[in-house]
């Protein structure tokens, strides 16, 4: 398939006018053909136009209809073949290998979607019959079902150009839900985004929906996705970014004329707790294990293990020693783009000047183009407690240990965080008693607690959640990645004694859909 260096709005495909853009190459430091045209505040109004056209139809399209929209996404996507992987691998820098395993995850996430919007639970169909008899006061016919919200903004990913951009989690997620989609694409992907939004957009057609329902926009700097965020059909915003990106899109939203919700993923640092007797009989291996993990795509994880907490004991400078010992070993890698290349450059030169603040350790150096050196740093709970920004994410393959002093130490430091994505727990049996301490407060702080992993995997499935309290997350009460993503785009409505004629489907007394409901009080497929 040929990229353009078009926009797609519905059904039509349009070349930009307000400038141009291109994508880049961080191996060869080099833009990459063909140049884009920058979209306008009047491409983003026609897509968000066709959008709120297609919103009625396409949620009162049938589930199976939906259903199948998410496969032949998901077919689509693995038809673009090795187009689509070398094209990403080009403008990331990221391992062909990496690029498959993520083509994998994005179809997995669509059939996921496919198959939760036809089993219908996530509709929470409920039905209060009607009690005219009850005293003192008789009670009304009760139904209650999730409508979708309306059309969904969705901005695309730098860190990962499929799962988490184009046809990623968010898009997936609100098409399940019925919701339209305008799709920001990143600058860093527009090639990989053309081809992805090319592959949705022939999915509309096939299945026959409304053109609104997908759309594709490109811009320059941050004007079409203020503009976005701002138009009043949209309903909704999905974002996987920095805090500052972030923040910028809430603040946008909240001074609307009506305002709406950002579910923006932004910023972590992934506390790593090793207990000590973990410490003490596999100390050497998580550390090891720990560096891998920090270095893995060159750190560019939203659930990087950028913190590693630890009390001071007999094993706690061999712990020390082997990370740094196994991270010096690290050869310097490409990172995503030079704006992020120089970010993360920046943010380990402020942290190795932090008086209080020991670097233990940097990686080697190569021949890479826009590169990342890992790096490893120590200090203690007094000097971390008291200083702000070492909580600070470093986006890239660096991390910080903590030392505490005792147990209520740590305590105090885990109490201290800020919001998580994921809190880690290395133990075994005789650290559960110092487990128990712990959990209730990183129940509090992460979204994730994981035991004796490492928190880099993110599975897609029905249990997993992916948010937590702000700043991982603008929203604590909601997940990115798994099933229950799609309540993110979903609204209760309540339909009180409305005649059975008039009815939705998911609440008609002979339950056509086969659906499984609360029937006064009783789940079942009443």
């Amino acid at each position: 398939m040929q990229i353009t260096g078009e926009m797609l709005i519905g059904a039509s495909a349009v070349r930009g006018t307000e400038g141009t853009l291109r994508a880049f190459d961080p191996v060869h430091n080099a833009e990459i053909e063909p140049v884009f045209g920058a979209g306008s505040a009047a491409d983003v109004d026609r897509a968000c136009e066709l959008a709120a056209l297609a919103f009625d139809p396409y949620r009162g399209a049938p589930l199976e209809t939906r259903a199948r929209f998410l496969e032949a996404i998901a077919s689509n996507i693995v038809a673009l073949g090795d187009e689509l992987i070398e094209r990403a691998h080009i403008e990331t820098a990221l391992p062909k290998a990496r690029i498959e395993g993520e083509r994998g995850r994005t179809v997995g996430q669509l059939k996921l979607f496919a198959s939760l919007v036809r089993e219908g639970r996530w509709l929470t169909a409920t039905i209060d019959s009607a009690m005219p008899d009850r005293k003192p006061l008789p009670r009304s016919d009760l139904r209650l079902r999730k409508i979708p919200v309306g059309p969904v903004a969705v901005f695309g990913a730098s860190n990962f150009p499929l799962a988490f951009s184009v046809a990623g989690g968010d898009t997936a997620s609100a098409l399940a839900a019925g919701c339209p989609v305008v799709v920001k694409a990143h600058p860093a992907h527009l090639g990989t985004s053309e081809l992805v939004g090319r592959a949705i957009q022939k999915a509309v057609a096939e299945t026959g929906l409304p053109e609104g329902v997908f759309s594709l926009i490109v811009g320059a700097g941050n004007a079409v996705g203020e503009a976005l965020v701002a138009h009043p059909a949209i309903r909704s915003v999905g974002f996987t970014g920095s805090r500052r990106g972030g923040l910028a899109l809430v603040d946008i939203a909240s001074k609307r004329r009506e305002p709406i919700p950002v579910f923006a993923e932004m910023s972590s640092v992934n506390p790593f707790f090793v207990l000590p007797g973990a410490l003490a009989k596999r100390g050497a291996a998580i550390a090891s294990a720990f560096v891998d993990s920090v270095t893995l795509g060159v750190g560019q994880f939203c659930t990087n293990p950028g913190l590693v907490i630890v009390l001071e004991g007999p094993h706690t400078q061999t712990f020390v020693d082997t990370a740094a010992q196994a991270l010096a070993k690290k050869e310097a890698q490409t990172m995503l783009s030079p704006g992020i290349a120089s970010a993360y450059q920046a943010a380990v030169a402020r942290r190795s000047d932090t008086s209080g603040v020991q670097s233990v350790a940097q990686g080697t150096q190569s021949g890479a183009a826009c590169p990342a050196m890992p790096a490893l740093f120590l200090t203690d709970a007094v000097q971390f407690l008291a200083k702000a920004e070492l909580e600070d994410e470093i986006f890239g393959p660096a991390s910080l240990i903590v030392t505490c002093r005792d147990v209520d130490e740590m305590i105090k430091v885990a109490g201290y965080l800020e919001g998580q994505l994921t809190a880690t727990l290395q133990l075994e049996p005789d650290d559960y008693a110092l487990a128990r301490k712990l959990l209730p407060t990183l129940e509090r702080k992460a979204g994730r607690i994981l035991a004796n992993g490492f928190p880099t995997g993110v599975e897609v499935s029905h249990a997993m959640v992916h948010g937590g309290p702000f700043p991982a997350t603008s929203d604590a009460r909601a997940t990115s990645v798994g099933a229950t993503a799609i309540d993110r785009f979903l609204r209760p409505v309540c339909y009180q004694d409305l005649p059975a004629e008039l009815l939705p489907e998911a609440l008609r007394d002979d339950n056509p859909l086969k659906l499984w409901r609360l029937f006064d009080g009783e789940l079942g497929k009443h």
